[in-house]
């Protein structure tokens, strides 16, 4: 079986975009594994004191246990799962 994939669209949420993640977190609050962790874009703004640029990346996939609710949170549809296998369904019943 093939891992959990799991994309964001950053023209929808992130630098650039018309939703800031900081403002928004929904995904954040929502994930029971915590899949999602949010920090600057240090490429666009060298400063580490004064990020300005955030963005949310799913650092964790092969914990993400297929429920959806990030999907269903997200005001800007900027969130794609593709389930697969992932550690959760590892685990012996």
């Amino acid at each position: 079986m093939k891992k959990t994939k799991i994309t964001i669209d950053y023209s929808k949420c992130g630098p650039g975009a018309p939703q800031d993640p900081r403002e928004c977190r929904k995904c954040l609050y929502v994930c029971d594994p915590a899949v999602f962790l949010m920090h600057p874009t240090l490429e666009e703004h060298p400063d580490p004191w004064n990020p300005e640029r955030w963005k949310i990346t799913p650092v964790w996939p092969s914990m993400c246990m297929g429920c959806m609710k990030c999907i269903d949170v997200c005001p800007h549809q900027a969130i794609a799962v593709e389930p697969g296998q992932s550690l959760h369904m590892l685990r012996a019943p």
